[in-house]
């Protein structure tokens, strides 16, 4: 291709920002880039810094004139951008400790992107990504969004949906392990090329099916594998903060499909919450040891000398999740057809959910985006949780929008990892109070619980 790229990544101070620069680095062939803004706010100030600093030095050893701007002005970075990532965390991980802490402490689950953790990050993260397509429409009114900021499948429906922005595809790293992981079951390099996958459901809510390149459906095979109390294989490419409990082999196979590693989360929701709560007791909630895992990446981080990704951000749990990014946007620029797993708009490629909802399925990259593999419906035991999930996401982002306490809890009513009553309402009024410097659309709410 031969346009000079303006790329914008907002949440700029992450971690995984490292890993960003890679991914881009690794694609220099294909992307032909100007400049990359690194954009934060002014509680990130020091770590937009630090990371910032690192990501010159990447570029310069990689020997590329590339521009790196590091600016806490969104509007002034925003500005005839082409592309604009989104890795922002609102309220800081002191907030997921909140999200995991308080409803442990409630005897529920409480994770990132499910049950009331993942519906107050919603709820937090929604208002922010539709004023973010605001100055977008104003100042890079042809940019792409590309969104891995969770809960991805719902900040990504926010932007189409609620936003506007058709150009939005959202990313998720689930489907990379997944893939890796399927392909040491039958005995290939993890790296090979040699399955045909094809995903779809929600983000952190879906299930896959696998063909061999002689046409042969393979999934069964793999189920036999990965469904093994013993297999190794599923703990070494487990999702860092999902413990590896065995599925039922019976329920998988009955399915036929095999589900993301957060459907333990549904499958197995009592071992789950048992380990939770050990968690929380000992003061070890996965927020509370990344948060420490991230103290020490920003320390190597200071190292004038390093300039390039350390082997420690793998510890951090999202790997893969930058480098995803990058080759979207690569995709995208250069019409390149990649197949990817994305959040994208369904357009009745699961006739089981709203034809406008967003999904999470495979897909071909486009110069005018995702294309979607047709997938069709989903066996009983998987389509009635399929669509309770829709529907409570749904709501979650209408509460997001209006700051109505009712659809709120609605929402907490809807979630399957809600027990509802007297105590999921204590719960909800106290992460509202807990949350409120992030929560401006329930500060009515707020103060009427503060009061009382």
């Amino acid at each position: 291709m031969s346009k000079k790229l303006k790329i914008v990544t907002i949440g700029g101070g992450s971690s995984y920002t490292p890993e960003l620069f890679e991914g881009l680095i690794n694609r220099q062939d294909r992307l032909n880039i100007r400049e990359i803004w690194l954009v934060d706010i002014e509680d990130g100030r020091e770590k937009l810094e630090i990371v910032g600093a690192m990501a010159k030095r990447m570029v310069e050893a990689a020997g590329l004139d590339w521009d790196v701007h590091l600016t806490l002005n969104r509007r002034e970075a925003l500005k005839d951008a082409d592309f604009v990532t989104t890795q922002f965390r609102v309220g800081l991980l002191d907030a997921r400790i909140r999200d995991e802490r308080i409803p442990a402490k409630y005897g529920m689950l409480g994770q990132e992107t499910n049950g009331a953790g993942g519906i107050f990050k919603a709820f937090r993260t929604i208002p922010v990504i539709l004023d973010i397509i605001k100055d977008m429409k104003e100042l890079c009114p042809d940019a792409w969004l590309v969104n891995f900021t969770n809960p991805a499948g719902m900040v990504t429906e926010a932007a189409i949906k609620v936003g506007g922005w058709k150009r939005t595809v959202g990313l998720c790293n689930v489907p990379i392990g997944s893939y890796k992981m399927n392909h040491e079951a039958m005995g290939y390099d993890k790296d090979d090329e040699k399955l045909f996958h094809k995903y779809a459901g929600l983000n952190h809510f879906h299930w896959h099916r696998v063909w061999d390149v002689d046409g042969r459906e393979v999934t069964q095979d793999i189920i036999d594998v990965l469904m093994d109390p013993e297999s190794e294989i599923t703990k070494k490419h487990m999702v860092k903060n999902i413990k590896a409990l065995n599925f039922s082999m019976e329920q998988v196979k009955d399915l036929g499909m095999i589900p993301c590693g957060y459907h333990r989360y549904y499958y197995i929701e009592e071992g789950m919450l048992e380990e939770a709560l050990e968690a929380y007791e000992k003061g070890e909630t996965r927020a509370q040891v990344v948060k420490k895992t991230e103290a020490e990446l920003f320390e190597l981080y200071k190292d004038p000398k390093l300039n390039y990704k350390p082997e420690q951000l793998s510890k951090r749990g999202g790997a893969h999740y930058s480098d995803a990014a990058c080759e979207l946007i690569a995709s995208i620029a250069n019409d390149s057809r990649t197949v990817m797993v994305v959040s994208t708009q369904n357009n009745g490629t699961i006739t089981d959910l709203p034809y406008d909802c967003i999904v999470e399925v495979s897909s071909v990259i486009t110069a005018h985006g995702a294309e979607p593999y047709n997938w069709g419906s989903f066996p009983s035991a998987a389509r009635g949780q399929l669509q309770l999930m829709k529907a409570m996401e749904e709501v979650v982002i209408e509460a997001a929008v209006s700051g109505s306490y009712a659809k709120a809890i609605q929402a907490f009513t809807i979630n399957p990892l809600i027990r509802s009553g007297e105590k999921a309402l204590e719960m909800l009024n106290e992460m509202l109070i807990e949350n409120k410097d992030y929560l401006p659309q329930f500060k009515e709410t707020i103060e009427a619980l503060e009061s009382k």
